[in-house]
């Protein structure tokens, strides 16, 4: 029987997080994670690194100033996957007065030290290229920064870092049950495989609840589990900024430059039913999100032109609200002490997963007798370290590194691997499968990445998925099974 000092229930962020800040404490972890790494919530997002503007309105001030200081730390360590992203926010004065945004955009650039993103401003909409998108009679706008991510990368990588130092990370292992002694579990995983560690965290994201009760615990407090869905339509402006609709019902829409070619629309609040891996944009949501935009924007946007959706269920902690918007986004820490120690995370924001795992590993670190030092916020994840270059002057050199690359790939490759590019694709990049997908490239992932099928690399690892013709999409599943690291 194996023996790790704790196991780490769930391979989204949180859970990924948490495994890397443990084993850098000098624990020794075992991730265990039911399907993909990054397969549910966190690779559902709204792909942003932000503060939660909207969460002023609901003074959730710790929260915002949290975040926004996490902010310029994933910046600084993960340059290759987070990057600056400015928004525009079109006044409606039936919505908000002008005095409010702007002393929320004043509070949302001095709640935390900001080092690397303009502040806020206010303008016309008139002759200002930015705004040409929406309609005439919207006359006000405000612009402000905040950042994109590579959400499913940012799972990806941190779980490579754990395993680098020396964590066991098992995706497509179920945790299946549980029993506890006064300083050690017995858990049972898929299969009837058995270890002992001397204490969980359960990081099971919406399957928080459905763990606890397969450890035989009582939950600490009921979750909430709310969908946020997205919709993906073809680019609908010019420009690399980002819109920050105010909506009729006073909840927030965004619209966001994607992919190069599309827009992504999102997101929704709505409660969720049924099993969360079953989460599914539903028509009544595209069209909330469409009349969202259409109603600010100079054309419509119509259900019809959706190329895509996807829907991520958010395990928030029950404080009670009435609106699923009004829930806090804030994460919930609760430690079973009753014999070995259990620590459960409910909610979080993908831009505080690494103070959320910082908090957690000195939690479940002192009830072992070692809480450990902090460690990560200094620390970059893998391909983070561009050797002080901006990402642009990174492609230049890796162009000149990797001649024999096509220089169209270079962005995409960079975005994705970072300083590993030349370690990733520094030999023949053999079959090429379309949208600068190699056949290099996915035997590296499913060497070092633990892609097990096609749709691991063409939806999470990239999103390839997209811009891959059907028949390029099929030849490629066809070839999974032969693909070999030709490292």
């Amino acid at each position: 029987m194996q023996q790790f000092d704790i196991l780490v229930i769930g391979g989204g962020v949180n859970g990924a997080g948490i495994a890397r800040d443990l084993q850098g404490r000098g624990h020794s972890v075992l991730l265990v994670e039911r399907g993909d790494l990054a397969q549910a919530t966190s690779s559902a997002s709204s792909k942003l690194i932000h503060g939660g503007l909207r969460y002023l309105e609901h003074h959730e001030y710790r929260l915002v100033r949290e975040a926004l200081g996490e902010r310029e730390v994933l910046l600084r360590t993960a340059p290759h996957i987070i990057w600056p992203l400015r928004f525009v926010l079109p006044h409606r004065p039936e919505m908000r007065p002008r005095w409010m945004i702007r002393a929320g955009l004043f509070l949302y650039d001095h709640l935390a030290r900001r080092v690397s993103l303009p502040g806020a401003e206010s303008f016309r909409t008139a002759g200002d290229p930015r705004t040409a998108p929406l309609r005439p009679e919207i006359t006000h706008a405000f612009g402000y920064s905040d950042a994109w991510v590579e959400d499913s990368r940012l799972v990806l990588l941190s779980a490579m870092d754990a395993r680098a130092r020396g964590a066991t990370i098992r995706p497509r292992t179920s945790f299946t049950g549980a029993r506890r002694a006064a300083d050690h579990w017995i858990v049972t995983l898929e299969g009837g495989e058995e270890a002992r560690v001397r204490g969980i965290v359960n990081a099971a994201g919406p399957w928080v609840q459905r763990a606890l009760e397969a450890a035989n615990t009582p939950p600490p407090g009921k979750v909430r589990l709310i969908r946020g869905s997205h919709v993906v339509v073809p680019r609908l402006y010019e420009g690399d900024h980002a819109f920050i609709l105010q909506n009729d019902d006073r909840r927030v829409v965004f619209v966001i430059p994607y992919e190069g070619r599309f827009s992504l629309i999102g997101t929704t609040d709505v409660p969720h039913e049924g099993d969360p891996g079953e989460a599914r944009c539903t028509p009544e949501e595209a069209e909330y999100l469409c009349a969202a935009v259409s109603r600010q924007f100079r054309r419509a946007v119509t259900p019809e032109e959706i190329v895509w959706t996807y829907s991520g269920v958010r395990p928030l902690f029950d404080d009670g609200a009435a609106d699923p918007s009004a829930v806090t986004r804030d994460y919930v820490l609760k430690l079973d002490g009753a014999g070995a120690p259990l620590l459960s995370v409910y909610g979080g924001k993908i831009t505080t997963f690494r103070r959320l795992a910082e908090e957690a590993s000195g939690q479940i670190g002192a009830a072992l007798g070692r809480p450990g030092t902090p460690w990560t916020g200094s620390a970059t994840l893998p391909g983070g370290d561009l050797g002080g270059m901006t990402r642009a002057v990174f492609i230049e050199e890796m162009a000149r590194a990797l001649p024999h690359i096509p220089a169209e790939w270079l962005p995409r490759l960079v975005r994705t691997h970072g300083s590993l590019l030349p370690e990733v694709m520094g030999g023949d990049p053999g079959r090429h499968f379309g949208a600068g997908l190699t056949e290099r490239e996915a035997a590296w992932m499913r060497a070092q990445e633990w892609a097990t099928a096609p749709d691991d690399v063409l939806w999470r690892r990239t999103r390839l998925g997209l811009h891959l013709s059907p028949q390029e999409a099929q030849a490629f599943r066809d070839s999974w099974e032969g693909l070999t690291s030709r490292r």
